[in-house]
């Protein structure tokens, strides 16, 4: 059978291979004493609190399962807008927000209607593999732009005047970003969108991991910075909804009917009752947790990348939201005999049980030398790690 030229475009998503590899083995190593401790996936430990489980059951019980418009409940929208104000101090009108069904049809949404075949777009060098194949999907091409820590790993201004051309379409960056943890200041955020502006292109910008912000340099929403800004936002991660496959994208005025007749067209609309759920998100009750648990991750940051370091896992940037270390592994693949990350990650896994995201997935600037651990699991399961991987390469 003919596979589409489109299909062979997309990579294979090295992660959930290596994750597939991990449970293979965890499942040999549940009752060695050892079990697998999984620091691969950046899946929060955390599952939805009460009050949204709660607001689903009850939606069950009432019968609201039918569709609903395909920009989402017009009250969950409302809800959203209040929490911008809310948390960012940034008005953004509910007509602009768009639910979809999680921040990966926000981005294929968001490509299609604005990506023609041919067009190119700036990304940084590492940065989530699937963004970039949301592009190509669209008959885009993403442009890899390396970056270097002391960039933060990711794009400047003069770097994307630099790279843009005449095919140029626009850029599409993370903050706080996967798989560095790192994010773009509002003011060099500012003056990458002027670039962008003066050149007629678009600002795409996946702010997934924004509510898991650390840092009040970085915590900001680029929506701040003008109507024309896209957004992409989740409820998977600070929202701990990963499943529920709920988001939202926030798009310009003229825009949300174009977006609205392609979520018809692919979507009919997202699950109904992940939205009746999410509306719980926003109770003051609900709030008060996902801040408990935001605290929370931080203690773990504020642990476990110390302790990277002192094995020789360096750490070059602190990450300042999200829940991942981006690690040079030069050192300990040294000390073990292996050749980059991709084999450390499998040496890890069989001799300490301790499964870890090598770097191929993100790029091809120095990625090999880079392995990404997740922080989205518990303090006690982290101290563990950090008691193997001690014995391992101390």
């Amino acid at each position: 059978m003919k596979v589409s030229e489109r299909a062979q475009r997309i990579e294979p998503f090295y992660v959930m291979e290596v994750a597939k590899a991990a449970q293979a083995l965890a499942a040999g190593a549940a009752d060695s004493g050892k079990p697998m401790i999984f620091l691969n996936i950046g899946e929060p430990d955390f599952t939805a609190p009460p009050l949204v489980q709660e607001a689903a059951a009850k939606a069950i019980r009432d019968g609201l399962t039918q569709y609903t418009p395909a920009t989402g409940l017009p009250e969950l929208r409302e809800r959203i807008s209040q929490w911008y104000l809310q948390r960012f101090g940034v008005a953004v009108p509910a007509s602009r927000i768009v639910v979809t069904a999680g921040a990966s049809a926000a981005l294929q949404l968001a490509c299609l209607a604005l990506i023609d075949p041919g067009d190119e777009v700036l990304m940084p060098d590492p940065s989530y593999p699937c963004n970039r194949h949301f592009v190509s999907a669209a008959g885009g091409n993403a442009v890899l732009i390396p970056t270097t820590a002391a960039e933060r790993f990711q794009l400047s201004a003069d770097k994307v005047a630099a790279a843009w051309n005449q095919k140029t379409r626009g850029v599409l960056l993370a903050s706080p970003s996967n798989p560095t943890g790192t994010s773009i200041s509002l003011s060099e955020m500012k003056r990458i969108h002027e670039v962008v502006q003066g050149l007629g292109g678009i600002s795409i910008i996946d702010e997934i991991y924004l509510g898991l912000s650390h840092e009040a340099e970085f915590g900001q929403t680029a929506l701040a910075l003008g109507d024309d800004i896209i957004s992409i936002n989740s409820f998977s991660k600070y929202f701990s909804m990963t499943g529920w496959r709920l988001g939202w994208l926030v798009v310009p005025e003229a825009l949300v009917s174009v977006i609205e007749r392609l979520a018809q067209n692919l979507f009919i609309c997202p699950s109904t009752i992940a939205q009746h759920a999410a509306m719980a998100c926003f109770e003051a009750e609900s709030l008060a947790e996902y801040e408990r648990r935001r605290a929370e991750f931080k203690a773990r940051r504020d642990y476990f990348i110390p302790a990277l370091n002192a094995l020789g896992l360096s750490v070059p940037v602190m990450p300042d939201g999200a829940f991942y270390a981006w690690a040079n592994c030069e050192a300990a693949c040294d000390k073990l005999g292996v050749q980059g990350s991709w084999d450390l990650a499998f040496a890890l896994m069989n001799r300490a049980h301790v499964a870890v995201t090598p770097g191929r997935d993100f790029g091809h600037a120095d990625t090999g030398h880079f392995i990404r651990l997740s922080t989205a699991n518990s303090m006690a399961q982290l101290q563990e790690a950090v008691s193997r991987l001690t014995m391992l390469l101390a």
